[in-house]
């Protein structure tokens, strides 16, 4: 199932809180190499995650983490516009419609149906919160993942030759892309919303604005 947390709920889902954590450790630090900060927990954690940023959260039967999805406003601070301007020719991201996702992680086990699900769940955010985009950092290994999910972004801009490209992306939302993606997922609209009502106590709703 469909997590929605908030940095500060997190504590209320030790399990959870600590299988995604160790996930990200093991998917960054291990697996991609990536030059981040594991604490003696075994922890992957960064500045971004005091911000008390919204977490997707695929939790399993056991109460575990399968996958997530970390959500920033663009408003405040962001990875894009701290650390990837030269992507952008130095042009910021900051708009209350846009949200910036960051931290896509899968565990080992994790198939397709559980980055679907992740993608679906940001499109609910999208519809709940009247957003028109989000706008994330992804490296060439991800491309085909989003393809296959039937999510692909716009691309902004890129830095690098083949595997080693970095890009930023924007996605949008549409009716058209949500069924594509639940799906995928093997998810019903029903189901979806039930999902995020059990979070946030109302169902999401159709609020873009033009």
């Amino acid at each position: 199932m469909l997590r929605y947390l908030y940095a500060s709920e997190l504590a209320l889902f030790p399990r959870l809180q600590a299988s995604m954590f160790r996930d990200r450790a093991e998917q960054f630090q291990k697996r991609l190499r990536w030059a981040v900060t594991v604490d003696d927990r075994g922890w992957e954690r960064d500045e971004y995650d005091d911000l008390d940023p919204l977490y997707v959260i695929w939790e399993r039967p056991d109460g575990s983490h399968g996958g997530s999805m970390r959500f920033l406003p663009t408003t405040g601070r962001t990875m894009v516009n701290e650390h990837f301007l030269t992507l952008l020719d130095g042009v910021e991201v900051r708009s209350p419609l846009i949200w910036e996702c960051t931290r896509f992680c899968l565990t080992p086990e994790a198939d397709s149906r559980v980055a679907a699900g992740l993608m679906l769940g940001g499109g609910e955010l999208m519809r709940a919160f009247g957003l028109r985009h989000f706008v994330g950092v992804f490296d060439a290994r991800m491309v085909r993942i989003y393809r296959m999910i039937g999510s692909s972004p716009e691309v902004l801009g890129s830095s690098g030759d083949g595997k080693e490209t970095i890009s930023v992306g924007l996605w949008d939302y549409s009716p058209v892309a949500r069924a594509r993606v639940m799906a995928r997922a093997q998810i019903s609209s029903e189901m979806s919303e039930a999902w995020f009502e059990q979070s946030f106590g109302y169902r999401p709703e159709l609020r873009m604005t033009a």
